[in-house]
């Protein structure tokens, strides 16, 4: 068996739980396999392949300033147009909820590609949270002939849309492959000390305007309710997101505005901190691996196996809400031990092992 297989990436998130994958791939003598970014994220990929050690064979660069969902689209469909028509891969594989997945996803079944999706089965069934994200995930259930599902509900999940269950599998999610790599990789070295209490983490689409607002006005009162605590905020460089917290935040004393963190360095501020506020999936997912209680400031998750477990909570973007969650386990040391249990429901640290079986299975039935 000689095949190609495409890997897909276009966003930070999707680097690093695509890494394991790619690793567990390039490991068969009898694959080949080409990575190609979509640019999604344009800045913030070349770092983090380098960490772990993906080399990106082919860059699509679809960003521009401001840029609509409409033609991101369209650019996008257009670069795998092309792309699948030179490279042919026997399957594409990508990870996630982007609209760079959902477009390979289209992409591969225009063109008969078989098409497996990493981390399938998450679902909020609020078409408008997270938006587009659960659109986009609907619609790549609907495409992918393999789906990878990190939990027994995603797996419920992508059953009850009528797959066929000898298509759906059980793997767990390669954020933990790709965390267990990261903290092992850290104490080989020096990693970077942050000097933090809170670690926050906001940037989603659904929260710019009045709930960013939201949050930035829960961050100022924890720091006047909490004279000693600190804050870092590493800001994502979306103007939307920029702008607001720049206006409201920057030159506090105790709250410290950086650049995107590299994901290692993400990892041990999250390590390093007391508790984290975020609405980043990717973070609700690792927090709890780490013993760090997680504030899910959504209103609705698509990861609920952490908050069911109690090591999670889904606090919303309302000031009040947010600054009464995080004063209770910043008061009540046993409010903060219930939730810095370090139990995970998100996966052993071999999805990707898993991924590879199953791909190469597939690939060898079907010729």
């Amino acid at each position: 068996m000689n095949k190609k297989i495409a890997c897909i990436v276009g966003t930070r998130p999707e680097v690093i739980k695509m890494a394991p994958v790619i690793s567990a791939l390039r490991e068969s003598d009898d694959l080949s396999v080409d990575v190609v970014c979509s640019g999604q994220h344009r800045d913030l990929l070349t770092p983090l392949a380098a960490w772990f050690n993906v080399d990106i064979d082919r860059n699509m660069r679809v960003m521009s300033d401001n840029q609509s969902l409409g033609t991101l689209t369209a650019r996008l469909m257009h670069e795998f147009e092309l792309y699948l028509s030179d490279a042919k891969p026997d399957m594409v594989v990508a990870q996630g909820d982007t609209t760079t997945v959902m477009c390979a996803a289209l992409s591969s079944f225009y063109r008969r590609i078989p098409f497996a999706h990493v981390e399938a089965g998450l679902r909020t069934f609020d078409i408008d949270n997270p938006f587009p994200e659960e659109y986009n995930r609907v619609a790549v259930t609907r495409l992918a002939k393999i789906h990878f599902c990190p939990t027994q509900r995603a797996l419920n999940h992508v059953l009850a849309e009528h797959v066929a269950p000898s298509s759906a599998h059980l793997t767990g999610n390669t954020v933990i492959d790709a965390l267990q790599f990261t903290v092992e990789k850290l104490k080989q070295g020096t990693p970077r000390r942050f000097d933090h209490d809170i670690l926050l983490t906001a940037h989603r689409r659904e929260n710019f305007g009045a709930p960013l607002i939201d949050i930035c006005n829960a961050v100022l009162d924890l720091c006047r309710n909490f004279p000693r605590i600190k804050v870092i905020y590493p800001v994502h460089p979306n103007p939307n997101v920029r702008g607001a917290v720049e206006r409201m935040l920057a030159g506090h004393p105790r709250i410290v505005l950086s650049e995107p963190l590299t994901y290692p360095d993400l990892v041990a501020a999250m390590q390093q901190a007391r508790l984290i506020l975020t609405d980043s999936g990717g973070i609700q997912e690792e927090a709890p691996a780490l013993s760090k209680p997680v504030l899910v400031m959504r209103e609705v998750t698509e990861r609920p196996e952490a908050v069911e477990l109690g090591v999670a909570r889904l606090v919303g973007t309302k000031r009040e809400a947010i600054v009464a969650a995080a004063g209770e386990l910043l008061r009540d040391d046993q409010a903060y031990a219930r939730m810095a249990s370090g139990a995970s429901p998100y996966g052993d640290g071999h999805a990707a092992g898993r991924i590879r079986a199953v791909i190469r299975d597939y690939l060898e039935k079907t010729g």
